[in-house]
């Protein structure tokens, strides 16, 4: 790759000692070549080669598996050739264009953001006056794009990143990333209805299922934590409104083993390390 720093590569050569005329190893003058160079008499490395998915992945536009269907589609160029052969393979200096816009493998950014009330939850939309990315300011300067969405009025944790794989498994249904959510609502919830909930409830034709739910405040019965997976849309208002309740106010608290302790409202950190190593492996 060409963000790696190149490997010094010492060439060696006979010379002859001036007095005895015998010859003597002697090493040349270090040369540095970049990573990838190719040169088939020396038998160097052709380019390192990736297939197309996992580059428009590792840009951040989406997974490999969306990759693999805007690829199908026509909508992946390179090097100024249409392509829709999904196992083709390109170097990190081919050009990759998606729309027309240039791709680039770049540095994996992974960022924890406490969205608050009145924010988007995409990257750009015409018809908003805020978007999360415009929290970000000027401070971070890869394009990184929303893991999963949160409606306009709902705050708390959201994952930003340019990771595309990592993206597809966060939001993939067969994961199963855990989402809990601290709900306020407009009258006292009977403990009927939250048996109800543990049950299952359905929505637009899918069964959705509580995996944990109980009153977050004893003496508050207007307010609910909620556990669950599912990644419909909406989904913790539906819950509730299909119960005859109204969500007055709505926060995630805890996203894939992340949360929002330490981060204030509007404001955002970089994952730790351990973090990252973490959502990686998916032990949380």
């Amino acid at each position: 790759m060409e963000n790696r720093r190149s490997k010094k590569r010492e060439t060696w050569k006979f010379q002859k000692n001036d007095r005895t005329g015998k010859p003597v190893v002697g090493r040349a003058m270090k040369t540095f070549k970049k990573p990838g160079s190719t040169d088939i008499k020396k038998g160097k490395k052709e380019p390192e080669k990736i297939r197309l998915n996992r580059f428009i992945a590792n840009s951040g536009v989406c997974s490999r598996r969306e990759a693999d269907e805007i690829i199908h589609k026509g909508m992946i160029s390179v090097n100024g050739k249409q392509v829709t052969n999904m196992g083709v393979k390109v170097t990190y200096n081919d050009d990759v264009r998606y729309k027309g816009k240039k791709l680039s493998a770049e540095k994996k950014v992974y960022i924890l953001l406490n969205k608050p009330k009145g924010y988007v939850t995409t990257v750009e939309d015409p018809h908003a006056e805020n978007t999360v990315i415009d929290l970000l300011g000027n401070s971070c300067p890869e394009r990184v794009y929303p893991v999963g969405r949160l409606d306009k009025e709902t705050t708390g944790v959201l994952l930003l990143t340019n990771d595309g794989d990592l993206t597809g498994k966060l939001t993939h249904p067969r994961y199963n990333r855990k989402k809990i959510y601290h709900v306020f609502l407009n009258e006292p919830v009977l403990k009927d209805d939250l048996f109800k909930l543990t049950q299952g409830i359905e929505l637009d034709g899918e069964m959705v299922t509580a995996d944990a739910v109980s009153y977050a405040d004893p003496a508050d019965k207007t307010q609910i934590g909620i556990e669950l997976h599912s990644g419909q849309n909406r989904v913790i208002r539906k819950l509730f409104e299909s119960l005859g309740y109204r969500v007055k106010k709505l926060d995630r608290v805890y996203f894939a083993g992340l949360t929002k302790k330490n981060v204030r409202r509007g404001k955002w950190r970089y994952l730790s390390e351990k973090e990252i190593s973490m959502l990686k492996r998916g032990t949380f």
